[in-house]
């Protein structure tokens, strides 16, 4: 059984800083896989945040560009989502998800786009003004 698991949200300041992390279980081929994070505030839409394929290619919603970095560590089965410059509106609770395969992104109407086959109970970020 896949066990996804987020950590590192909490209570933020606009302008700070926050570093999510995720780790898995039981999910095989961890480094061949495509990972992300997306976040869900209240009242909207399931939102994709950032993207790292198997190869290490990076993907980011426009309204994080150059504030958040997304990575991995294939030794740890890890994933992180580095924040920076947090402003109120990135309040939601984020999930970490693991694709299916190795992972492909794209942009539709703007919004960054992945194919989510596991993901964990989330983290909440709250970032005050």
């Amino acid at each position: 059984q896949v066990q996804v698991v987020e950590s590192g949200g909490g209570l933020g300041q606009a302008g700070g800083s926050l570093r999510l992390s995720c780790t898995t279980q039981g999910l095989q081929n961890f480094e061949l896989r495509g990972m992300g994070w997306f976040r869900r505030a209240p009242g909207k839409e399931r939102e994709g945040v950032a993207h790292i394929h198997s190869d290490g290619d990076t993907s980011y919603a426009d309204s994080v560009k150059g504030r958040f970095t997304i990575s991995r560590d294939n030794a740890k089965n890890t994933l992180y989502l580095e924040m920076n410059s947090l402003e109120p509106d990135d309040t939601a609770m984020y999930y970490c998800e693991a694709d299916q395969a190795c992972g492909d992104s794209w942009y539709d109407d703007g919004d960054l786009v992945f194919e989510p086959n596991s993901w964990g109970q989330g983290t909440q970020v709250t970032v005050s003004a």
